[in-house]
């Protein structure tokens, strides 16, 4: 699952068409969101009322644009192989240039097992992820592991093993409401900041 520009603008444009009929009234704004949690378009409307979504978006894209978002596991199981701690490491790396960000990881299984005991190994799965980049320096209050899509939103349609439904997606969420920035509402300092640093940052010399 990727956040994408359209996704999280969905629901900006609804104009409020409800005649005084009351046979239509437009839907609540981020309802389009809700995959069955209502966390979704509850936070959805609270970036939209406080002026962070744009903000949220440009950061999404970006992460999406520069890191792996996605991890890969074994049938049944939650280890993270090398090839996955290797993605993890950078997406810790990334997240640690951002302070004031918070991010989601969503578990996924494949579709072999019940519905019950795929839910439970999604969240185990974004649970190790979560740990494993709490270890590598990121704070554990900006992380979130509180969505399992379990075996509901496969990249796969197959009832049979597929390693590439058994996975996390990283996402970003959101702003840290507690970080002073985002408390004086300086969203665009925030990207601005790290646009200024990487274009001064003097790279090592096998990127040169």
């Amino acid at each position: 699952m990727q956040i994408s520009r359209r996704a999280l603008m969905l629901g900006l444009a609804a104009t409020p068409l409800a005649a005084c009929s009351g046979i239509y009234s437009a839907p609540e704004v981020g309802a389009d969101l809700d995959e069955g949690f209502f966390g979704n378009p509850t936070a959805h409307n609270y970036l939209v009322q406080t002026g962070q979504l744009p903000f949220v978006v440009d950061l999404a894209e970006r992460f999406a644009a520069e890191v792996p978002t996605t991890i890969n596991f074994e049938f049944n199981s939650v280890q993270l192989d090398a090839v996955a701690r290797a993605t993890l490491n950078r997406q810790a790396h990334w997240i640690n240039q951002f302070p004031e960000v918070t991010f989601r990881v969503f578990g996924h299984t494949d579709l072999v097992g019940s519905t019950a005991y795929n839910q439970r190994l999604g969240l185990r799965r974004a649970r190790a992820v979560v740990s494993y980049l709490v270890r590598n320096g990121v704070s554990r209050s900006r992380l979130e592991a509180v969505v399992s899509n379990g075996e509901t939103q496969p990249l796969i349609q197959t009832a049979d093993r597929e390693r590439q439904n058994r996975r996390t997606v990283t996402e970003v969420s959101g702003f840290l409401q507690s970080h002073p920035i985002i408390m004086n509402g300086q969203y665009a300092a925030v990207i601005h900041r790290e646009y200024v640093e990487s274009a001064t940052r003097v790279r090592p010399a096998e990127y040169r």
